[in-house]
């Protein structure tokens, strides 16, 4: 059976994964609109067929934007991501992670909205894990103003399901890497190696380049979207039985990836050895089981990841370059 078309809100969709989420659900046959305010996204990543509209998630005036359209489906990647700047300032934080995300669900209660895919940090949620891979049903100990945020985030749209009826699946991301990545973010380092790469420079690895991350690639993360957006799920109650994990239970050191990488770009300018970061995990690796029981797992290798990444990067600097 084909699935109906709905009306598709996609937060963020200017910006790295979630410009990738709204080209899957065009591609699906779906009306999207896109919403940025272009703080660090890009209006060229906006895939061709959807509806851009410039505007803050704060904005009062997207109650408007959810009268005029009423969607059906809102998939919320618009946030405020660095870490370092959530210490600096929580107060930011907290205006566009949490109010941000209120005035949205309040709009979506209010028009009837069937879905609220949310995305949720797999990194930070959990703070120094004592389980790795990481189950989703670990403790909830965020380290930091981001992490408190993104845990909050889930808190709010529990409420909103049990007292208000908002149906919403919380994604909870790994490292995530691939084309329009920004070189920024703990995923950034892959953007950052491919450029080093493509310059003939040497790779900087912070302490003794052993640490691990789970990196998954941005096309298995959008597979996973598409999945939760229409996800049957089940009555039972808590934050952990309306969240997945989305990483590929394999933790790869950063050693391990500056390989992989100086194989694909067939140079090895060198390593250029620092001392560790205060504060670093050491260890940051997500268990994907639950999800896995629903029908997602991942599809590219990390070198398959790997390779379209880099590829993507030199083909964007030699038409820059042009």
């Amino acid at each position: 059976m084909k699935p109906s078309k709905k009306r598709v809100l996609v937060t963020g969709g200017a910006g790295f994964i979630a410009s990738h989420v709204a080209e899957a659900y065009l591609a699906a046959g779906h009306e999207v609109w896109v919403v940025d305010n272009l703080s660090s996204g890009r209006r060229t990543n906006v895939p061709d067929g959807a509806e851009f509209v410039e505007m803050d998630i704060r904005d009062a005036e997207i109650r408007n934007l959810f009268r005029e359209v009423r969607f059906d489906v809102v998939n919320h990647h618009a946030a405020q991501i660095d870490v370092r700047v959530s210490v600096a300032d929580p107060a930011k934080d907290a205006g566009i992670n949490v109010m941000g995300l209120l005035n949205l669900t309040e709009a979506a209660i209010e028009v009837g909205t069937q879905r609220f895919v949310y995305v949720s940090s797999g990194g930070v949620v959990y703070g120094e894990p004592e389980e790795i891979p990481t189950p989703q049903d670990a403790p909830k100990l965020p380290l930091s103003p981001y992490g408190v945020t993104k845990l909050t985030g889930e808190y709010y749209l529990n409420y909103y399901r049990v007292v208000r009826g908002l149906e919403y699946v919380a994604l909870r991301y790994s490292n995530v890497f691939g084309p329009r990545q920004d070189p920024h973010g703990e995923a950034g380092v892959v953007a950052i190696f491919c450029n080093r790469l493509l310059n003939g420079e040497s790779l900087t690895i912070f302490g003794d380049g052993e640490q691990t991350r789970d990196y998954v690639f941005v096309r298995d993360v959008v597979a996973a979207n598409m999945l939760a957006s229409d996800l049957r799920m089940g009555d039972g109650a808590g934050l952990d039985s309306r969240a997945f994990n989305v990483g590929t239970g394999v933790g790869t050191s950063v050693n391990r990836l500056a390989t992989v990488l100086e194989s694909i770009a067939g140079v090895a300018p060198g390593r250029d050895m620092q001392p560790e970061r205060p504060g670093e995990l050491r260890h940051s690796t997500l268990d994907n089981e639950v999800l896995r029981g629903r029908g997602w797992e991942p599809a590219f290798t990390l070198e398959q990841g790997l390779r379209e990444t880099y590829e993507y990067i030199k083909k964007q600097r030699s038409g820059a370059d042009a």
